[in-house]
């Protein structure tokens, strides 16, 4: 059945602080500053928002001083988010520094779950090399897949959208939504992460363009020069499909389900996004009605012809 989700992503330049003040202080004004600006969104009722990487730094701060603002953050910032996370039914996607409990740092995403528990963290797989040579940090391993009550997440942050071992991994995860924290847009690799991992992708960029791509790479919203923030509502139950033998299957789909089934061709690409519009039947349940191949599907086939057909 068709699995509207709204999504929301904040991108406001990193606040500025004073560093003489005590670090509680910062802490407090931190959180009354994400406090105004989750607050325009939330009229919208965001079935997810998430947030920049880095949250909650204060990007004039000293390495030595945000350590110690840092410590006294301790989870502050984070239980702040959830609960907002709790108060209004809605997941949320909280990245900053996170020191763990044998006193090493990582870079992490925490996906907030609608009661404000963690439903699962990603830690920054690429970091830049100096936030291991000056802050600490340690590289994450793992790309783990985080389920949440409207579909399954897969992450990046920032500098992590470079990198193919990372996007291989969560495309092997086959997630129906990435989401990405950072600082860095990363410009037409956001279309390459959200092609090749059949994915929506919702990009939340500090002081930058905020963004909603759709499982072809195509954006379908972004944030503006004026508004910080954007919210819009996508289709999850959708699948990707090349045109090659489909055509004559498109059509008696399209012949049954009319508008039940949206048809979406970007030009040139040679695949289409087929959206389920209707409840009581699913995408894949359409799929299999008319034996159409979907695109990963197809390239196995092509690469076993190739296989079995290769030139001595």
């Amino acid at each position: 059945m068709a699995r509207r989700v709204t999504l929301s992503a904040l991108g406001p330049r990193p606040l500025q602080g004073d560093v003489s003040r005590p670090h509680q202080q910062a802490v407090d004004e931190m959180i009354a500053w994400w406090q105004s600006q989750v607050a325009i969104v939330l009229p919208d009722r965001p079935d997810l928002i998430v947030v920049p990487e880095a949250c909650d730094r204060y990007p004039n701060y000293p390495m030595d001083k945000r350590l110690e603002y840092y410590r006294c953050r301790g989870n502050q910032v984070r239980d702040f988010f959830a609960g907002v996370a709790r108060d209004n039914r809605c997941y949320i996607a909280y990245s900053a520094a996170r020191e763990l409990p044998d006193g090493t740092w990582r870079n992490s995403t925490q996906i907030l779950d609608r009661t404000g528990a963690v439903a699962g963290i990603y830690n920054k797989n690429h970091l830049v090399i100096e936030e291991t040579t000056k802050g600490g940090i340690l590289c994450g391993k793992d790309a783990p897949l985080i389920q949440a009550d409207f579909g399954t997440l897969g992450c990046a942050i920032c500098f992590d959208l470079n990198f193919d071992e990372i996007r291989a991994k969560t495309k092997a995860l086959r997630p129906d939504l990435v989401v990405f924290c950072s600082m860095y847009h990363g410009g037409l690799m956001q279309s390459v992460w959200a092609y090749d991992c059949r994915a929506h992708f919702i990009g939340a960029v500090a002081g930058n363009e905020c963004t909603v791509l759709n499982p072809l790479g195509e954006r379908i919203a972004r944030s503006t020069n004026y508004y910080s923030w954007l919210t819009t509502q996508v289709n999850l139950d959708c699948v990707v499909a090349h045109i090659d033998y489909n055509n004559a299957k498109f059509r008696a789909m399209k012949q049954k389900y009319g508008r039940g089934v949206a048809f979406s061709d970007p030009g040139y690409l040679g695949c289409v996004l087929l959206t389920n519009e209707m409840d009581g039947i699913t995408m894949p349940e359409i799929v299999a009605e008319f034996e159409i191949e979907l695109l990963d599907d197809y390239w196995a086939r092509a690469l076993k012809h190739r296989a079995e057909n290769t030139e001595p």
